[in-house]
């Protein structure tokens, strides 16, 4: 399945030269960039030429295809890397040294020619304003709107970018509006995923209009493993659910909403979506969360007999089968040290391992909850070239049944909706994992795999 789908559009050539003055409020700090305004025949023309590199500067949102500035159409020109202003203004953990580590990965480099485009004359202010300041000289800007204005130019987007929503269409959604790839929705709902009940994360603030749903609900303690089929279906019935609905999943941390959404695909609800960058991106767009309690709406019918899309999990007994076909891999999205059997990465589970014949996926570097490696500094997904090349390094056959695991489903489900979102749909999750797995009594084995 290819990663992209293609479209067109286009532009209108413009050349300019632009000044802006970037201030920190410490006089030594200002930095005077003065930068060019290439014309579209420019940008082309540039292109051609290896020490050239087009950048996107605008939400990863648009680069994923989103239409978020009036555009004539959503995309990415072919070949751009993304390096969004929105990267520099949020406050993150290890910011500087995580977009160091992106400069690097995308070839950003002080010897490019760099053309940093966005749709609001202000994104690739702040991004020159950056790399500036970092010694880099050779830096001209671009109005994609050009570009996207001629329908002989083509533009790249993910073929499945709708599946996670940017912060503004989610308020366009609450709002009553119905923007783009929400024309046909006919009930749209908002809920918010996390452990506990309302008085914990969900308490503290969360998406306007968003009814709360505890992660429990789905996988019951003690071993948070999927809830059976009748439960599911209570499920259903006690938040008013039905199969034909779009729901859009919120919460302060994605991964909650994530494993939510892969349930509900399960279940058979057909338009599931979740908020890119989770509760974090609303913030950062400037939108207020509430404290309110929002109370669910029970009854109604499901519609389908659940789960009436199974193959959405695949299940200890067909993964025993599965591990057997050439053109199946399994990917083990835990860390290094979860994966050689260093630790378990659980406090509630002590065996240690990982399953015969499963590729080392990644996941992230701070712990059992993390996904660096599959997120940007404002936790939006990644750049999905960038996804695949990891995965390609691992030697994953992208043309095979990918199956994606962790410990228990969380970080596994992040990573297949992301997966879904390349456009890669022959996917599943190993919903169990390595808990499942273990507890169940399997073989495994340990240590830092056979090159």
């Amino acid at each position: 399945m290819s990663l992209l789908k293609k479209i067109t559009l286009g532009l209108i050539a413009v050349s300019a030269t632009v000044t802006f003055m970037a201030c920190s409020g410490n006089k030594s700090n200002e930095v005077n960039t003065s930068i060019k305004s290439l014309s579209t025949k420019e940008v082309q023309e540039n292109l051609k030429d290896k020490s050239w590199i087009a950048v996107d500067t605008r939400l990863s949102d648009s680069y994923n295809g989103w239409i978020l500035y009036d555009e004539a159409r959503g995309g990415h020109i072919p070949n751009a890397e993304d390096f969004s202003a929105n990267w520099i203004k949020v406050d993150a953990k290890d910011k500087e040294k995580k977009l160091d580590e992106a400069l690097k990965t995308k070839g950003i480099t002080t010897d490019k020619n760099i053309i940093l485009y966005d749709a609001n004359g202000e994104d690739s202010k702040i991004v020159a304003d950056y790399l500036s300041k970092k010694g880099y000289k050779n830096l001209y800007s671009y109005n994609i709107k050009e570009w996207a204005s001629d329908k002989d130019l083509p533009l790249d987007k993910y073929e499945d970018y709708s599946l996670i929503v940017p912060a503004k269409i989610l308020k366009e959604v609450i709002d009553g509006n119905k923007p783009e790839t929400f024309e046909n929705a006919k009930n749209i709902k908002v809920f918010e995923a996390s452990w506990g009940d309302e008085n914990q994360t969900y308490g503290k603030g969360h998406v306007p209009t968003s009814v709360h749903i505890n992660t429990d609900t789905i996988e019951p303690p003690p071993t948070w493993m999927l809830a059976d089929d009748k439960t599911l279906t209570k499920f259903a019935s006690d938040y008013g659910i039905n199969k034909d609905d779009t729901i859009i999943l919120t919460g302060a941390e994605q991964m909650a909403a994530y494993r939510l959404a892969s349930v509900l695909k399960y279940m058979g609800v057909k338009d599931v979506r979740v908020l890119n960058g989770g509760d974090g991106a609303w913030t950062s767009a400037g939108y207020e969360l509430e404290t309110k309690v929002n109370p669910k709406t029970p009854g109604g019918d499901f519609g389908a007999t659940i789960p009436a899309d199974p193959e959405v999990i695949t299940t200890i007994p067909e993964l025993k089968e599965d591990l057997k076909k050439s053109d199946f891999t399994l990917i083990d999205n835990r860390t290094w040290d979860e994966y050689t059997g260093k630790i378990s990465g659980y406090s509630y589970h002590d065996k240690k391992g990982r399953i015969e014949g499963a590729v080392f996926g990644y996941a992230g570097v701070s712990g059992p909850t993390s996904l660096e490696y599959y997120r940007n500094v404002d936790n939006t997904m990644r750049n999905g070239y960038e996804i695949e090349k990891m995965w390609e390094d691992q030697g994953i056959n992208l043309k095979n049944h990918l199956a994606f695991m962790c410990g228990s489903g969380w970080r596994a489900a992040e990573v297949y909706t992301y997966a879904n979102v390349m456009g890669l749909k022959n996917t599943s999750i190993y919903s169990d994992g390595w808990i499942g797995w273990s507890n169940g009594g399997n073989p495994s084995i340990t240590g830092e795999p056979k090159k």
